[in-house]
């Protein structure tokens, strides 16, 4: 080699010299080749230059840079003649037989160490005056040229490598800063599109994938198309799928952590048939990174779950062992469910001890309270009779192909010391809406609300059976004396009535005592559907009887004294008649219980002795029929 041809070569490398540097954290593979070709374009005084490069599994040779891409062809077939042709090691001027660069004027394979793998292809001139390169300046620089390559090659490797460990260890930061699954999913997605933009992404995950954002979440599917992810979920091992159709190659990374695998990390590449090698390493890394945050994140939520049941279930028990009414401790159990377990419909159904009959708890929501209720608490009491077991029902059908609003339905029996007292039925529309964390959950709040209700329920039955008469299920004498002492202080008004039930002896000595009970009851009944909810029928003693009306003016409480004489006369079996003595007092004058019972009583005492059979009213000036 002449002279002129060291110093050409003496430039390049001291050019190339200058491209490389190293204090430059953004070195770009391309950009550093685009400089390269620039220099030898310039050196040698070229008018265009091409480099083109092959992957071994590839079927093409396309260019990676030009100085100007419009010139030359964008790729050429990887044919058995070609690639003896770059084998053969040889400088291939114009006269080649190549047809893709038969215009062009030179070809330069450059020697690697797995072989050739990539080529020159310079244009010295177009205007008809080539320019001369010897063969000994052109094969120094296919040694300089490879030696270079291989240079930035391993330079640019190095810098990337340092680039990716660095994301990875300020990832690994933000993993274990993190107790959210989104959080952990999230930054592995967005760290490999920063890594490697023209990949492509997916989360396969096996269950729980609602709720992600705009993460690219799939479900993992159970199906042959879906093989080798299933083996990667199951291995716990990276598999791979390579398609020379589809010209791509799928990684799949498990999602690993300690106590199992909680999904598949699915990454595509482009344009190759088989994955980057030197990708392998740090997507496995990344994946198995993500996969145990995400377990620690599961973790984590795992134990606020179970930390805000227990908290559920501690404070629920708290509440219902504050001595509840019935009513106030079912609404509390109702909205505690709803709130809790998002459920739409929420109902408590009792069992009668004493037929097959069945009762609606008040606390239950309205839907219960409905025609439409029977079908669902008909079909759930026949299966909670016979199976005594809880039910978990996730796509609810009646039989009979009859169309079911609800969808999902939790039936959980109420058992108190192995006996089923009644069930507690949950719905919702939504399929699946329930999870099987929560069915577990709702069992074991149910089980611990079961005798706090039985409790309060024996509690309010033995406080009924304190108040009430046990012959006539009216209210007894000491709960109407404390009724009338507690309205006089709060109410404007009231009036009472004192009722004897006439010759009432006669009937106990003509027909028995069983007779004269069985009066005693038909008169109690009558009372009871003749006055409203807030009155209060009592038993007075023996054949006596009284009704306090609070709030009730007299007029209105002489005609309901008047109804009850009348309804006695009429519905009695042995015939029976009442007398009754009416009292009334105001805010306006001072009046007292003793007083009220007074007044009444003399007015009955009036009614007996004039006639009986009729409404008697002693004011405080005057007695009047």
């Amino acid at each position: 080699m002449d002279m002129l041809g060291h110093q050409i070569i003496l430039k390049i490398k001291s050019r190339f010299f200058d491209i490389v540097d190293t204090n430059s954290h953004n070195l770009s593979y391309i950009q550093l080749l685009d400089e390269m070709l620039g220099t030898i374009k310039n050196v040698l005084h070229a008018k265009d230059i091409a480099l083109y490069s092959c992957k071994e599994w590839d079927d093409h040779w396309r260019i990676e840079v030009a100085t100007d891409s419009s010139y030359f062809c964008p790729n050429v077939l990887n044919s058995l003649e070609f690639r003896q042709l770059l084998m053969s090691h040889k400088i291939h001027r114009q006269s080649c037989e190549t047809e893709a660069f038969n215009k062009y004027d030179i070809l330069l394979p450059l020697k690697h160490k797995d072989g050739i793998n990539s080529f020159f292809v310079i244009r010295t001139n177009d205007t008809g005056q080539k320019i001369s390169y010897s063969d000994s300046l052109l094969e120094i620089l296919i040694e300089e040229c490879s030696l270079f390559l291989d240079k930035i090659q391993s330079l640019v490797k190095i810098v990337t490598e340092e680039r990716k460990y660095k994301l990875l260890f300020r990832v690994t930061e933000k993993f274990h800063s993190s107790m959210k699954m989104e959080d952990v999913l999230g930054e592995v997605i967005y760290t490999l599109q920063e890594l490697y933009p023209t990949f492509s992404y997916y989360l396969l995950l096996s269950h729980d994938n609602n709720s992600r954002g705009d993460l690219p979440i799939k479900d993992l599917e159970y199906d042959s198309e879906n093989i080798a992810a299933l083996e990667a979920y199951v291995t716990g091992q990276v598999q791979f799928e390579n398609s020379r159709e589809e010209r791509q190659s799928v990684l799949y990374a498990p999602l690993k952590g300690k106590q199992g695998v909680y999904g598949v990390l699915q990454v595509i590449a482009p344009n190759t048939v088989n994955f980057p090698k030197s990708e392998k390493e740090f997507i496995t890394l990344l994946a198995n990174t993500a996969g145990s945050a995400v377990e620690n994140a599961q973790l984590y939520q795992q134990s606020k779950k179970l930390v805000s049941d227990l908290q559920l279930i501690n404070e629920t028990t708290h509440r219902l062992n504050s001595n509840l009414r019935l009513t106030e401790m079912m609404r509390y159990i109702s909205e505690r469910i709803s709130s809790s377990f998002h459920a739409e419909e929420v109902g408590f159904i009792l069992f009668s001890s004493e037929s097959n009959a069945m009762s609606v708890l008040v606390g239950s929501t309205n839907f219960f309270h409905t025609k439409d209720a029977e079908a669902y608490v008909q079909h759930f009491k026949e299966k909670i009779k016979l199976e005594k077991d809880s039910l978990f029902i996730g796509d609810f059908e009646f039989p009979q192909q009859k169309s079911a609003k609800y969808k999902s339905i939790m039936a959980i029996p109420m058992m108190q010391t192995g006996l089923l007292k009644g069930f507690s039925l949950v719905m919702h529309p939504s399929p699946y809406h329930f999870s099987f964390e929560t069915f577990k959950l709702l069992q074991s709040l149910i089980h611990h609300s079961t005798l706090a209700l039985t409790n309060s329920m024996l509690r309010e039955e033995l406080e009924k059976l304190v108040i009430t008469d046990h012959l006539t299920k009216l209210y007894s004498r000491n709960f109407l004396d404390e009724k009338v002492q507690c309205s006089i202080k709060t109410d404007q008004e009231g009036t009472f009535i004192l009722i004897d039930i006439d010759n009432f002896k006669a009937v106990n000595d003509t027909y028995g005592h069983q007779i004269g009970d069985e009066i005693i009851i038909q008169v109690a009944n009558i009372i009871i559907e003749n006055i409203r909810g807030s009155d209060i029928g009592s038993r007075w003693g023996g054949e006596e009887l009284a009704v306090y009306l609070p709030k009730v003016p007299l007029q209105l409480g002489i005609s309901i004294a008047e109804r009850l004489v009348a309804k006695v006369r009429a519905k009695t079996n042995p015939f029976v008649t009442i007398s009754c003595g009416v009292s009334y007092w105001n805010k306006e004058i001072k009046d007292d219980y003793h007083s009220i019972f007074k007044r009444a009583d003399k007015a009955l005492y009036v009614a007996k002795e004039t006639g009986k059979d009729r409404v008697v009213v002693q004011t405080m000036d005057f007695v009047s029929e």
